[in-house]
């Protein structure tokens, strides 16, 4: 979800000020992918490389964690939306934390769309956590192969993605689900995050629907799932 900083500078605000909008564009989303039968939504919030913005945007950030939950929860859940949290929590404070886990045990009975956010995530993170965990149940080398390491991944209780969505105008992946999208469609858009709507999430769909999947030689699935970063 890309372009919240240069939203807000184009209009003389403050960064934060983009990331509050941004907010607002993730829950348009998230209502316009369970209206389009979307049953699973992959958002980067926060990179592990994030915590190297400035500290009062860090800060803003954070804060901003809990002002959504505040805001939005209630709505979300009614709305059948079910919150994962995907990342390193060990760095975020426990208040962030705690409202992680009042999303996630409020919403875990919903069923209509499962809403993951990464949050001080990044995929090279991803890998090796696996493979720690690999190391810590005792797994031999001959055991482990690409089905068990996917066992382990952060988003394991997800099927990979068939489409991948950066907005902003940037033309790269920036470490986001490297093990999963191995053969998801990307499209990237220009838009900048706060201004991602309806149409630009049919456009991406249109377009994902113009392309000829095949693993190989055989037909991807026609159910879509997606992720934005």
């Amino acid at each position: 979800m890309d372009g919240n900083g240069r939203w807000a500078r184009k209009r003389f605000m403050p960064r934060f000020f983009g990331h509050k909008q941004g907010v607002d564009a993730l829950v348009r989303t998230v209502q316009a992918c369970a209206d389009r039968g979307v049953e699973y939504l992959t958002v980067f919030a926060f990179s592990s490389e994030n915590w190297k913005r400035p500290a009062e945007e860090v800060s803003g950030l954070m804060g901003l964690v809990l002002v959504a939950v505040s805001k939005y929860l209630t709505r979300l859940s009614d709305q059948g939306v079910r919150i994962r949290i995907v990342g390193d929590r060990t760095q975020v404070s426990d208040k962030v934390r705690q409202a992680w886990e009042q999303a996630e045990a409020s919403t875990c009975h919903n069923t209509r769309i499962t809403l993951s956010v990464a949050f001080n995530y990044g995929g090279r993170w991803d890998v090796v956590q696996a493979c720690q965990q690999a190391v810590r149940l005792g797994l031999a080398p001959e055991e482990i192969d690409e089905r068990r390491l996917a066992q382990l991944m952060a988003l394991s209780f997800a099927p990979d993605p068939d489409l991948f969505i950066r907005t902003g105008g940037e033309v790269r992946i920036s470490n986001f689900l490297l093990w999963q999208v191995a053969y998801a469609e990307l499209v990237f858009s220009d838009c900048l995050w706060p201004e991602f709507g309806e149409a630009e999430l049919d456009a991406a769909l249109a377009e994902f629907a113009r392309r000829d999947r095949r693993f190989g030689d055989v037909k991807a699935p026609e159910r879509i799932e997606a992720s934005a970063g």
